[in-house]
């Protein structure tokens, strides 16, 4: 069975993402900051890739938390990832 974890830590996000080759964006909303995003891969269009910094700013300054996932059910390596409210 997977299943997921919650964590605000940011090494903890940073060293997620990196392990799986993910890199910090953001899709622009107007004015400041945006909806940040895990870029894994090919860049997609919408994203502009950021700095961890501009990236940690945004994810304190909107009180998030971050949701993610280590394994797979089957044991693989997951990219599942989510952006929630903090409690």
């Amino acid at each position: 069975m997977s299943s997921s974890e919650t964590t605000t830590d940011h090494e903890a996000i940073q060293k997620w993402a990196e392990k799986r080759d993910g890199k910090p964006a953001v899709i622009r909303a107007g004015g400041k900051g945006g909806v940040l995003r895990i870029d894994f891969g090919e860049k997609e269009e919408e994203f502009d890739e950021i700095g961890w910094d501009e990236f940690f700013k945004i994810f304190d300054q909107n009180k998030l938390a971050f949701l993610y996932q280590d394994k797979t059910k089957d044991g693989k390596t997951s990219r599942f990832n989510k952006f929630v409210e903090r409690d």
